[in-house]
């Protein structure tokens, strides 16, 4: 008898809830953290074209923690398309204004680049400040360093 490699259909995946404070760790280690998640990468039944991740709820992201002098030298780009469109910031700035984009930026640049990356980041929501609008589907508090180890 041979042993079949187990492959995972799409009517078979399971997503469950996942909350994480990003005021833990620093952004690197959370966005590791994030991106596992989002991948399902730590079940047993990861199968490389099927997305089989979950919803991960990050809270806190203005406490973000940034080791090293990147708040002030690491700079962020977008563009409007148009000659002449480019815009940057630095992570201070980014910040300020728009918090979440901090981990959004990172999470996306440690996800694989395929057609799959898209639907992973939607399942992504990043809240400023420790409330979340999250609460009835109870997700499951995860903590940085106790994953780590």
């Amino acid at each position: 008898m041979t042993k079949k490699t187990y492959s995972q259909k799409p009517s078979e995946v399971t997503r469950k809830w996942v909350l994480i404070d990003a005021s833990e760790a620093p952004l690197g280690r959370i966005s590791v953290l994030i991106s596992k998640y989002l991948i399902g990468k730590y079940k047993p039944t990861y199968t490389p074209h099927i997305d089989a991740g979950d919803f991960v709820v990050v809270i806190n992201a203005e406490k973000a923690i940034l080791t090293g002098d990147k708040e002030e030298a690491k700079t962020y780009y977008r563009h409007s398309g148009f000659p002449g469109g480019i815009k940057s910031a630095t992570a201070k700035e980014v910040r300020e204004k728009h918090p979440e984009r901090l981990i959004e930026a990172s999470v996306k640049g440690m996800l694989p680049k395929n057609k799959l990356a898209s639907e992973r980041m939607k399942r992504l929501k990043i809240f400023v400040g420790g409330e979340h609008d999250h609460n009835a589907q109870k997700p499951e508090k995860i903590s940085v360093k106790a994953e780590a180890k």
